[in-house]
């Protein structure tokens, strides 16, 4: 007998579903994989996450968080365990890509334990002071500031009107 998976569907945050978003972001805490985010945090936010639904339920959310006009950054990237291995992680950081790219950033960033998932997506591991951004806006008032042991990730972004350009070639 073949099972059918439920197809997996990407939308805009909407402050309704900051409950949702934060128990995922809280379970992911509690595997030492994640930051903490306050609800009431994720309810002025929530539109600026990307949330990936799977029979009406959510399973997964990542924020496109600016942190300048230049770069902004992948920030509470999570999935659900049940939905881990589908390829949800991937196509919300896409998505949060072509999010960036329109919006007119520069480069991407990622601040994770986990290089090598971001690494096939193009990103590299810079030096965190290559983002002074994050590190003068985040980085500094966080408890676990110099010994975090995350790195710092980042893939350039090539403007809409360069990729048009490198079409025509």
């Amino acid at each position: 007998m073949a099972t059918r998976r439920a197809r997996i569907t990407l939308r805009t945050g909407d402050p309704a579903d900051a409950r949702r978003l934060h128990a995922l972001i809280t379970a992911a805490q509690e595997e030492g994989r994640l930051l903490p985010r306050t609800l009431a945090e994720l309810v002025v936010h929530a539109p600026r996450f990307v949330v990936a639904v799977r029979s009406r339920k959510i399973v997964g959310c990542a924020e496109l968080a600016s942190l300048s006009p230049q770069v902004a950054e992948v920030r509470s990237l999570v999935v659900d365990p049940a939905a881990r291995s589908l390829g949800v992680g991937s196509s919300l950081v896409e998505e949060l890509r072509a999010r960036a790219r329109r919006e007119g950033f520069d480069k991407l960033c990622a601040f994770t334990h986990a290089p090598g998932y971001f690494t096939p997506m193009g990103f590299s591991i810079v030096p965190h002071l290559w983002v002074t951004e994050k590190v003068y806006t985040d980085c500094v008032k966080c408890p676990q500031f110099r010994r975090c042991g995350q790195y710092a990730m980042v893939l350039p972004l090539e403007s809409l009107h360069d990729a048009q350009d490198r079409d025509h070639l």
